[in-house]
């Protein structure tokens, strides 16, 4: 079932039931007056009545003749009169006697003082009467034509309003349900239209104060993470192509060369040297691309355990020597350290390690000498890392873009490279809710600034 129709039915019975205990409040309560009402009026007639035999001396052929030649005698109310030891005084119409009174019924009106009850739908009232000192039980009967018809007609009347009330609130709920959920029925509409070639296209956010707004600028926020993602990984996937392709255009045209005619045994080795380089260049980029793959997992999916970082770079600064023994890299510590949790995190051993390797690598690459030096601080919150170097430095139009996968700045044509190793640093740091800051001079150096929690 639809939302609009859903709550079209719910609002419908909520006003009907609403309607419904209102109908039987008023139906009940005017039930009850009427009767409430009409005992007391069958009182009233049977006093004036009494009033009439015993004050006025009026004969009772007379009050009967009266009572008979009323056209509606038959629906009047019937008044009998008795003294307390069960001798009729007085009947309204003996020959019809409705009510059949009797000696227990009698004693019942003089004990109790009054009694109402009734027979079938007429409505009987006794009462004990007092008159110069002498008591008297006084029955008055009769059917209250008028008053059921009243009730009649106030039933017939609320049956008839309830459910052109359920009517009009089933239409004007599901207009309600309509236009309440018009916003819903555009975004949807909307929705559908967008698709991976038109990511660019936003729902309105309407008075961005509402529910629907709330909705709506959520969605909005989600295509914009949708559209970031799938331009990066358009971007990611034309930078991966080019990569490939150069060394491995390189390869096919040594081959082909070299395949055209016979070589020399010297012109073959250095063929073989030429794609050496250009598979060594193919490792490194799938060794980089697989790390940078390996940072981009959900956080909850890596491992991550208490690390000393002094032993972490160690570690990496042996296989960064051991790969290109030419590079010099030094370690120093800049205070004492007090307690071993100042130098220990939270962290995946082998992801850190990755991005160490790196930022020593780049150090010694892009100085003359091939030296970096590391040094290790801390505050009572943060570990500080420094990676330093005395190169060429970066020019100031390079620093911002340096994070960016596969950018290569001005200094590439002085080493060679991808352009994926510092965007894997970033993230790496970024998985271990560090930060990573960069300053440099072109011609002295660069200093990569890491901040790291340390276990505390």
């Amino acid at each position: 079932m639809q939302i609009k129709n859903r709550l079209t039915l719910l609002f419908t019975l909520l006003v009907a039931a609403v309607l419904s205990a209102f109908a039987l409040m008023i139906y009940f309560s005017s039930a009850k007056i009427r009767k409430d009402e009409y005992f007391k009026r069958l009182k009233q007639q049977a006093t004036m009545k009494a009033n009439l035999l015993f004050d006025s001396k009026i004969e009772p052929d007379v009050l009967q003749l009266i009572y008979k030649k009323t056209p509606t005698f038959l629906f009047q109310e019937e008044v009998a009169i008795y003294d307390t030891a069960f001798h009729l005084l007085y009947h309204d119409a003996v020959d019809i006697d409705k009510v059949k009174e009797t000696r227990p019924m009698i004693d019942s009106i003089v004990a109790l003082k009054e009694l109402q009850f009734y027979q079938g739908k007429m409505q009987v009232e006794g009462f004990l009467y007092t008159h110069n000192e002498k008591h008297y039980a006084i029955t008055a009967a009769a059917i209250d034509e008028y008053g059921y018809t009243k009730l009649r007609s106030l039933r017939n009347t609320l049956i008839v309003t309830f459910f052109i009330a359920i009517a009009i609130t089933f239409f004007v709920g599901r207009f309600l349900a309509r236009q309440s959920l018009r916003p819903v029925s555009a975004i949807v509409d909307k929705v559908k239209k967008i698709t991976a070639t038109n990511l660019d296209l936003r729902l309105d956010e309407g008075n961005r104060k509402d529910e629907m707004a709330a909705l709506a600028i959520t969605f909005n926020e989600t295509l914009n993470r949708l559209e970031s993602s799938f331009d990066a990984q358009k971007h990611f996937v034309s930078n991966i192509s080019h990569e490939l392709r150069t060394p491995l255009t390189a390869m096919l045209a040594e081959l082909q060369l070299t395949a055209m005619k016979e070589r020399s045994v010297t012109e073959y080795q250095q063929t073989n040297k030429h794609l050496i380089t250009d598979v060594q260049k193919l490792i490194r980029l799938s060794n980089s691309l697989l790390d940078f793959a390996k940072a981009n997992y959900d956080q909850t999916e890596i491992a991550f355990k208490e690390l000393r970082l002094d032993e972490v770079l160690l570690d990496a600064r042996n296989e960064v020597l051991h790969n290109q023994p030419q590079h010099k890299i030094s370690i120093t510590f800049d205070k004492e350290i007090e307690n071993d949790d100042f130098i220990s995190v939270q962290g995946n051993e082998y992801l850190l390690k990755t991005a160490f390797i790196n930022l020593m690598e780049n150090g010694c690459k892009f100085s003359g000498d091939g030296q970096s030096s590391v040094s290790i601080s801390y505050t009572p919150e943060l570990l500080l890392l420094r990676f330093a170097d005395n190169g060429i430095g970066i020019p100031e139009e390079d620093i911002g873009n340096i994070f960016t996968p596969f950018y290569r700045g001005k200094n590439k044509a002085f080493v060679g490279g991808s352009g994926i190793g510092l965007a894997l640093v970033r993230r790496i740091i970024e998985l271990h809710h560090g930060s990573i800051n960069v300053s440099s001079e072109v011609g002295k150096g660069t200093v990569f600034t890491i901040e790291l929690r340390h276990v505390v």
